[in-house]
């Protein structure tokens, strides 16, 4: 019987590229964050469970401090948009130019400026002025009408640092992905690729400048 040979299994280090890029919002941008305020009365209805039944006073809506809760803090005090919504963005905008969403999730990253004083998810700064305040009108999902305060930018802008694997993307093919995500998926309530709605066309951004 003829003897086997062995595969010889050869795995080269990886090879990764950080450029920074800077976008500038073509559309507004609208957050909703799940705010500190939501979370604390949620865990206190759920700590007093059966006698959590009866009824309450409802307090007077805080406009202001809604608005403000719908915002994502960092630690240090600035807003910021979670760096996910970046990288998911350039992920979905894989489907337009047939790469496997599966890689590019091992292979394109944004990195944080800092960190949600809320639940801890990673940050990059926006780049703005004070948020127009906005009242919309939402169906819960009993049905029960309900109105939803939310921070919207007009001008906004965000230098991200986009950390890339080299043997899957070259510097083009990143700018391109990045260019797409702003153009036809969005980030932030009301983006193009909502995936409860159509959305409203909010949240579109483009490449401004490339620094490697």
């Amino acid at each position: 019987m003829a003897k086997q040979t062995e595969q010889v299994i050869t795995i080269a280090a990886p090879k990764f590229k950080t450029l920074t890029i800077s976008i500038v919002g073509i559309s507004p941008l609208m957050q909703l964050a799940f705010s500190e305020k939501a979370r604390n009365m949620m865990m206190e209805k759920m700590a007093a469970g059966s006698t959590a039944k009866g009824k309450k006073v409802r307090e007077a809506r805080d406009f202001d401090e809604d608005m403000r809760q719908a915002q994502h803090r960092s630690v240090d005090g600035w807003v910021g948009i979670p760096a996910s919504a970046f990288r998911n963005a350039c992920i979905d905008a894989c489907r337009m130019v047939g790469y496997k969403m599966t890689y590019a999730k091992m292979s394109i990253f944004i990195e944080a400026d800092g960190y949600d004083k809320v639940d801890g998810q990673p940050l990059v700064q926006l780049i703005a002025g004070e948020p127009e305040q906005t009242a919309m009108s939402v169906r819960n999902a009993t049905g029960v009408a309900d109105i939803r305060i939310r921070p919207m930018w007009r001008e906004w802008s965000v230098n991200l640092r986009v950390r890339f694997d080299e043997d899957q993307f070259s510097v083009s093919d990143v700018v391109n992905l990045l260019t797409r995500a702003g153009m036809q998926v969005g980030i932030g309530e009301g983006r193009p690729f909502s995936k409860q709605s159509n959305g409203m066309g909010y949240g579109m951004f483009d490449v401004k400048t490339v620094k490697e």
